[in-house]
């Protein structure tokens, strides 16, 4: 399935026309984290201010909430109620690498997660990935290769590592969950953990950044549709971590084709991978539940979890 790019700028330019509230801030008893230190480039604020809309339309009936200008990423850490299992995820939400859909993607994904006994680490990565030299679809600079959001992705899964005693997490317990450009960016950390790509600041960039599994949800720019292929940043190994995707085959924003291609190189390469492909559900449904069968995937999403030894049966 071929995906419109007009119409995905279309839904972007509606989405950014939004009047902007106030900014974003987690719910009582709840802190959010710069991961920078103001010392270097990324830990200081850029010039736009940080603000929080509502999106355009609704989703399982319920608005949903929208940043923009993100300048100094965070984290926030949800710990579990009751059981604690030792495994962490750490969130990112989708956006386009625009914006991020920061409760539909990412503070209802920490309620599921930490109900289930698991840390729940949101990451508010830097957008827009704005500037004359940026390219949406690899969420980069295409001549020098770097990438803001990898880079506080990168640092997020090192900071949750050194912490990880602190937060009473296991160590080798840690993953990455994304959603649409949030997909793409567990698809980058989980293929781009062999070197930082930004020059090492603390101890927390001397723990490994590699995730130890990945769940990708309607994953975007990965399929490189002038050459029917992986997009070229997304380099699989057999290093890459157990994955699990999940696709609507109806969704016209990011195509199935997204999850077909990555599924594959996986497989190819010898890592284990689970993919769930359904007929109907679009694009952006997050964790809500509506009738129609995809929105039963965080059930499936446990059920792997605990197969591939993350969390208890």
């Amino acid at each position: 399935m071929k995906r419109s790019s007009t119409g995905f700028c279309v839904v972007w330019t509606i989405l950014l026309s939004s009047t902007p509230a106030h900014a974003w801030q987690p719910s009582p008893g709840h802190t959010q984290v710069p991961i920078w230190p103001t010392t270097v480039p990324a830990g200081r604020p850029g010039s736009d201010a940080e603000t929080t809309a509502v999106g355009p339309s609704r989703v399982a009936g319920r608005p949903w909430l929208y940043l923009r200008n993100v300048t100094v990423p965070t984290l926030t850490v949800y710990s579990p109620k009751g059981k604690n299992t030792g495994a962490a995820v750490v969130v990112f939400p989708g956006g386009g690498y625009q914006i991020l859909a920061i409760d539909l993607e990412g503070t209802e994904v920490c309620d599921w997660l930490t109900s289930k006994g698991v840390t729940c680490v949101l990451l508010k990565y830097r957008v827009p990935n704005s500037g004359p030299s940026w390219e949406q679809f690899c969420g980069c600079d295409p001549k020098t290769r770097s990438s803001r959001p990898i880079e506080d992705a990168q640092r997020t899964i090192g900071l949750v590592r050194f912490h990880a005693a602190e937060w009473k997490i296991d160590p080798h317990k840690i993953g990455v969950l994304g959603f649409s450009a949030g997909g793409h960016l567990v698809a980058a950390t989980s293929t781009r953990f062999d070197r930082r790509v930004y020059p090492a600041v603390d101890a927390a960039d001397q723990e490994s950044c590699r995730p130890d599994f990945a769940v990708a949800l309607y994953p975007g720019h990965l399929f490189d549709y002038g050459k029917s292929a992986l997009n070229a940043d997304i380099h699989v190994t057999r290093d890459t971590p157990p994955t699990f995707l999940l696709h609507a085959e109806n969704d016209h924003v990011d195509g199935v084709s997204n999850s077909l291609i990555y599924y594959d190189e996986l497989k190819n390469a010898g890592v284990p991978t689970e993919l769930h492909l359904y007929a109907e559900g679009g694009h952006a449904f997050g964790l809500r539940k509506t009738k129609l069968p995809i929105t039963a995937w965080p059930r499936l999403v446990e059920t792997w979890l605990r197969g591939i030894g993350m969390i208890s049966p």
